[in-house]
């Protein structure tokens, strides 16, 4: 068993007290993160309430084009994940990390550079995310200079993380120490080479990779974004946390050996799973299905290490509100990481994927585990911060409880809209036919569901801000001055002696079981970090090297080339509105796709797609091959009123399109950076604008001539109606010339 983290459990031997170091922890950088936890929740689970509410009626969208759904939903997400959750996690951290390795960090110069570094990349995406500003990808959003300041500021935190380990006056690592060095140094990794790209303005740029390259890199990102800063970082705390509130030592640490090891290289082969049945070769979606099902096992192991800890002390529960948060947010971790791995087999997935299953999975693991995690060890934190007693026990019974009905409704209510959808796209009635071939259909079945979620979500922001009242409410009772208790500890000695050998083994494996060769790695951190880059690397190029390595991965179609000029500015309308959000361009090839969508989506589709935009959820119908289904003036009706068009539609409007002007001279920056990512522009590379004036003449004069409005040759809708025509032509292309090859 391992210890509760304490002074008595942790204590070096006696020494005497000309050679102990004096000291005392950095507190004051703990707090700092905690009142940012809470002030970046409840603006993030806002704007997830405002959302929701747009989906329930469009009228929230309030016709203003930085308060749509397409430009919230990654400010949503991005507060919630990257300024809530990191933020509790950088609280924890820093709290638990001094205690653990009985040092003050490395430096409080770095430590308030990281504070007020991240909250200032917090707030520039806060601001340009609603402006339009995206590289289109998901949980990775933020455009090319906001990505080099989180890198900066992420090293600053390495820097000082690692800084103190080295400083450490405690010779082994305490277990929630590994979970931390694994976030540290694999968030780094995916942060930077999923992140590569090629800037065209200030706020601009094009992922490097393209299509399938750019779907399988984005996905073993996103998957592992979810893993190294949403569960690794929260199994750190837990295992630190969840001990001190149940007073009581960890349950095996054996178990927790196995668990992070097992987790750390399972997990990061896994993000595949997100694209099943779609352009992505099928030998990698397999993979990362079957490492997915064996993820099941260390990610239940981490949980049993957690309940079990209770043993012996869940009459606690009952009277502790800290552990009702703790047991409700470890059992929400084993029930999202039980759905995630039978999520990946294809099908399951062919049922749930581009559905709200997938939402109500992800708000299962964020508001359950994520969220509960947080409430319970901020709350243990108070008195020990603000030195004082908590405001009021029976309020955070009340947000408890609050919470709980609002994560079961929220998550009943989105559940049944995912099976819904799924079963509502794939049925067909007694002749043969698709039963629902009009998508809206679906939509419209949808809504008493999405009501509920907004109730169930506004449960749930009721009981945040009993949590925010209750910690103003302890920090308006704190001393004038906070004491600052002067710590004591022996420095590490040069060479380690082991005060308690064990007992030698018999047999190769009675030796491995002893796992003394665990413990010597807790004693030299960099070796402990060497190894655990190493099977982040190791199981990451096992699946990115042949992906880019095998041109059979992705046959091209000579028929597809680049996007025209003005096609390339509407995409990026497309992209900046935040269209991808809510519709897919993947059409998998399923009957009941192809029936409704067209011919399934091909690899070679997608070469000078910088980034792809297959999508990840359908809330209105896929376009992959949307181009040429409609007249050029159904798509400005379109956009200028889409319940003009097609009644009971819950999308937003676009009027703006109709007025704003195209910035003509910024096109050619634009096609000069796809050029250097390698799309082949020929002459565009010279006349952009030209070139996208003339396309823009030509769509203006049809939509005349179909009885459309005059004057649009300089404005954005023809722009994006040129992006919408194009989509899914060039295979045409090559079916018409097959056919006269003929």
């Amino acid at each position: 068993m391992i210890p509760a983290p304490s002074a008595a459990t942790t204590a070096p031997p006696r020494a005497s007290a000309a050679t102990l170091d004096r000291f005392s922890y950095d507190d004051d950088i703990v707090r700092k993160f905690l009142f940012a936890t809470l002030i970046w929740g409840v603006v993030g689970m806002l704007v997830g309430l405002l959302i929701a509410l747009q989906l329930a009626n469009p009228l929230f969208n309030f016709n203003t084009a930085w308060l749509s759904f397409g430009r919230l939903r990654p400010l949503h997400t991005n507060a919630v994940i990257f300024a809530f959750a990191g933020n509790a996690f950088f609280t924890g951290c820093y709290y638990s990390t001094q205690r653990l390795l009985k040092a003050r960090m490395f430096s409080d110069g770095l430590s308030r550079f990281h504070f007020w570094g991240w909250q200032a990349i917090i707030v520039s995406a806060a601001l340009t995310l609603p402006m339009g500003f995206t590289q289109a990808k998901e949980y990775a959003e933020l455009e090319w200079p906001i990505d080099i300041a989180i890198a900066v500021v992420w090293v600053a935190f390495a820097v000082n993380f690692f800084g103190t380990l080295i400083r450490r006056r405690e010779r082994h690592l305490y277990v929630a120490l590994w979970f931390y060095i694994a976030s540290i140094v694999t968030v780094a990794i995916l942060h930077i080479v999923n992140n590569l790209s090629m800037p065209a303005g200030l706020f601009k740029s094009y992922s490097i990779y393209a299509g399938v390259q750019d779907a399988f890199m984005q996905w073993w990102y996103g998957h592992n974004a979810v893993a190294f800063f949403l569960t690794t970082p929260f199994l750190g705390l837990m295992y630190y946390f969840m001990p001190k509130a149940a007073e009581g030592p960890v349950f095996s640490y054996k178990l927790s050996i196995l668990h992070f090891w097992s987790l750390v290289f399972m997990y990061i082969w896994a993000g595949p799973h997100h694209l099943h049945y779609t352009a992505l070769p099928e030998w990698a979606s397999t993979v990362g299905m079957l490492f997915s099902v064996m993820l099941w096992a260390p990610s239940w192991g981490g949980m049993i290490n957690g309940l079990l800890t209770l043993r012996g002390a869940w009459h606690k529960v009952a009277s502790d509100p800290i552990l009702k948060f703790f047991v409700v947010g470890i059992t929400a971790y084993g029930m999202s990481t039980f759905e995630g791995p039978m999520l990946s087999i294809k099908s399951v997935n062919a049922l749930a994927h581009y559905t709200d299953w997938i939402i109500a999975h992800v708000h299962t693991g964020a508001l359950g585990w994520n969220g509960f995690m947080t409430f319970g060890m901020v709350y243990w934190l108070l008195p020990r911060l603000f030195q004082t007693e908590i405001y009021s026990k029976k309020a955070m019974e009340l947000h408890f409880w609050i919470g709980s009905v609002g994560i079961v409704l929220y998550v009943v209510a989105i559940y049944s809209a995912g099976v819904t959808q799924g079963l509502m796209w794939r049925a067909f009635d007694t002749t043969g036919r698709l039963a629902y071939p009009d998508f809206v259909e679906t939509v419209l079945k949808l809504m008493p569901m999405y009501w509920m979620r907004v109730v169930g979500g506004s449960f749930f922001i009721v009981g945040m801000f009993i949590f925010a009242w209750n910690i103003m409410m302890t920090w308006m009772r704190r001393p004038k001055t906070y004491a600052v208790p002067i710590i004591e500890a022996a420095p590490l000695s040069p060479k380690y002696v082991d005060d308690h050998p064990a007992v030698p083994a018999h047999g190769l494996w009675a030796r491995f079981n002893q796992v003394q060769w665990h413990r010597a790695w807790e004693r030299t951190p960099m070796l402990f970090t060497a190894l655990t880059i190493l099977a982040v690397v190791v199981a990451s190029l096992f699946e990115i090297l042949p992906t880019f390595l095998i041109k059979s991965n992705v046959p091209t179609i000579a028929s597809v080339k680049p996007y025209t000029p003005l096609e390339l500015a509407g995409r990026d309308m497309y992209i900046a509105e935040g269209c991808f959000n809510c519709h897919s361009q993947m059409v998998r090839p399923f009957r009941y796709e192809t029936e409704r969508f067209g011919e399934y989506s091909k690899p070679g589709e997608s070469v000078y797609e910088h980034p792809f935009l297959w999508g990840s959820r359908r809330i209105g119908p896929d376009l992959a091959r949307e181009g040429g289904k409609y007249p050029d003036l159904w798509h400005v009706r379109h956009f200028e009123n889409p319940r003009a068009v097609t009644a009971k539609s819950i999308m937003p409007a676009y009027a703006h399109f109709l007025t704003q002007s195209i910035d003509f001279e910024q096109i050619q920056s634009r096609v000069d950076a796809m050029a250097m990512v390698g799309v082949p522009y020929g002459d565009a590379v010279n006349t952009a604008p030209a070139m996208a004036r003339a396309q823009a003449k030509t769509i203006a004069a049809a939509i005349v001539e179909q009885g459309g409005p005059r004057g649009l040759e300089d404005k954005q809708i023809v722009a994006i109606v040129a992006y919408m025509q194009r989509l899914g032509r060039d295979i045409k292309v090559q079916k018409t010339a097959s056919k006269g090859a003929l």
